[in-house]
């Protein structure tokens, strides 16, 4: 199973001396840049904050609907970044101390706007400062390893030439957020490139001094822009939940066998051509053989169902206009069994409204040198309107 929550609030700031007191909460890109000036010196970061509500996915683990073993992951997504240099790592942070405010500015407003959160404070209208009786250069204030526990208070995420999007197991901090909220209250996460630690033993801030790191160096390592909540495309942040939601009990069905696969039929059982969003829908994958053998039985062939290999099937859901995978095959996209046939539930909460998706369906058969793996997407099209 796959539940998406979407981001309440987010913002860039930066540490220039002229856009470190901007507010940038409006804006529909965020950015980890950083400027070095033609003597190495590092002249400009950005960094990026973002914040999620958790108190449904808290309120599922308590009623039993989300597993406590559920993984969580959170995804940028790329919006055109600039000159990027492969193999660099990202860091995402638990925001350390008070609450942040959002504010309504953005970068290329002038005058600037400077009611909300930026590089000098939490909150710049009532001039709350990251760290209490620091100077106005922390950028933000965040939980550092030296707290130990069981879970991690960090995370990270290895950029290559090709991949771009982030996709960060973020598991520990939101678990450190939800069974650990008086240590460890939702402030948001932090992202950005790494930096030296120059903070107390619960937070760290600054940029540092240690050129071998990559927000202090002066390599140029190009200007990672991602879609914000404020963005007109289907691309928005997301926090996504992963969790095994799979069942199998097939009660008298018969198996398809090998033979069966190698030539076998995939369909959907009443798909429907509209849910609403934020249904919660159990669909019926069906699998039949292309060519049934000839046989004399009271049933035909192509009306007997059968059942798909156990633990070997799997869904995707990509968007159908722009092939986007929106949930790829894995663990969270198991198709079980009853005594009906296969089916998998999927809520609906992450589709965005008004636009059409289509099931790709995965069946892997043996295993070691014999195992096949066979994939069906024959316009299994549906669209979530509101």
């Amino acid at each position: 199973m796959h539940y998406f929550e979407f981001a309440k609030r987010d913002a860039t700031i930066y540490s220039g001396g002229t856009t470190s007191s901007i507010n940038t909460g409006l804006d529909e890109i965020l950015e980890i840049n950083k400027v070095v000036s033609n003597n190495g010196t590092v002249a400009n970061v950005s960094r990026i904050l973002i914040d999620f509500d958790l108190s449904f996915i808290s309120q599922s683990i308590i009623d039993s609907k989300i597993p406590t073993t559920a993984k969580y992951y959170l995804n940028l997504y790329d919006a055109t970044s600039e000159e990027v240099e492969a193999e660099q790592n990202i860091f995402v942070y638990m925001v350390s101390g008070s609450a942040w405010k959002q504010g309504t500015g953005k970068l290329d407003h002038d005058p600037v706007t400077q009611d909300g959160v930026s590089y000098q404070y939490r909150d710049h209208e009532n001039k709350t400062p990251w760290v209490t009786g620091s100077v106005l250069t922390d950028g933000g204030a965040w939980w550092t390893g030296s707290q130990g526990g069981a879970n991690k208070v960090s995370a990270s995420y290895q950029i290559t030439f090709d991949r771009k999007d982030l996709r960060v197991d973020v598991t520990d901090l939101v678990k450190n957020h939800i069974f650990s909220s008086s240590l460890f209250p939702n402030r948001g996460f932090l992202v950005k490139r790494e930096s030296l630690y120059t903070g107390s033993s619960d937070f760290s801030y600054n940029p540092g001094s240690d050129t071998t790191k990559d927000e202090s160096s002066s390599d140029r390592l190009g200007n990672l822009k991602y879609f914000g909540r404020e963005t007109h495309t289907i691309y928005p942040p997301k926090l996504e939940v992963v969790w095994d939601d799979s069942s199998w009990s097939t009660g008298s069905l018969s198996p398809l066998v090998t033979a069966d696969l190698e030539r076998l039929k995939i369909y959907f059982k009443n798909l429907r051509e509209e849910y609403k969003e934020g249904s919660k829908v159990k669909f019926r994958v069906v699998g039949r053989e292309l060519y049934p053998t000839t046989a004399f039985a009271t049933t035909p062939a192509e009306l007997t169902a059968k059942y798909l290999p156990s633990a070997s099937v799997f869904y995707e859901v990509k968007d159908a206009d722009t092939e986007e995978t929106i949930i790829p095959f894995g663990t969270g996209s198991k198709v079980s069994c009853d005594s009906t046939g296969n089916f998998f539930n999927l809520w609906l909460d992450g589709l965005q409204a008004e636009r059409n998706y289509r099931f790709c369906i995965k069946v892997v058969s043996g295993s070691g040198t014999t195992e096949t793996i066979n994939y069906y997407d024959d316009d299994y099209e549906f669209r979530v309107v509101r």
